[in-house]
């Protein structure tokens, strides 16, 4: 990515470069000696779970128009990650959820990406498609369409569940493990 104003005084004079006491290169600007540092956007969501099955949008927008995933999205200045996820899963899916735990942290360094899901119950099954989704709907584990799950990060948080689950039912897992991943 690419900066061409400075934010703070306004001029055109960025350059690209290593400030001193740094190792990486940054935007700086010329005139005022503003650094500008770029860093990943977090994107939080949750894996909603009703009895044995999990809670899916159908995506109503781009990117990955018309596929799955989990009720999940951007981060909002000023709101927590667990307030983020909430939020999310209500605007996405019309669904209030009881949040468990961090469940997946997951790095995409090259889309500059942190993914935070949260294991979730709802207490009770009620939802619908938001004005990002086109539908909502449960699946049971063997119904998950997984050719079309939107995202890797998705798709890896999902298996992950489903493996975990059945390993605590199985009781060689005491319960939920924190994961996590870059992909």
């Amino acid at each position: 990515m690419s900066l061409h104003f400075c934010s703070h005084c306004g001029a055109a004079a960025l350059e690209f470069r290593i400030p001193e006491g740094d190792s990486k290169l940054r935007h700086v600007c010329r005139q005022c000696g503003r650094i500008h540092y770029l860093n990943p956007k977090s994107v939080v969501g949750t894996v909603p779970r009703w009895k044995d099955q999990v809670l899916l949008c159908r995506r109503a927008i781009e990117p990955r128009y018309g596929l799955w995933t989990l009720p999940a999205g951007f981060l909002e200045m000023g709101e927590s990650i667990d307030e983020g996820a909430r939020r999310e899963t209500l605007e996405e899916a019309g669904a209030t959820v009881i949040l468990d735990r961090l469940y997946t942290v997951m790095t995409v360094p090259r889309v500059g990406q942190l993914h935070l899901m949260f294991l979730a119950d709802l207490p009770c099954p009620e939802f619908c498609a938001g004005e990002e989704s086109l539908e909502t709907r449960l699946f049971d584990e063997s119904d998950i369409p997984w050719e079309a799950i939107a995202f890797r990060t998705i798709s890896r948080t999902l298996r992950c569940f489903f493996w975990d689950r059945r390993q605590i039912r199985q009781k060689t897992l005491g319960g939920f493990p924190l994961r996590v991943s870059s992909l």
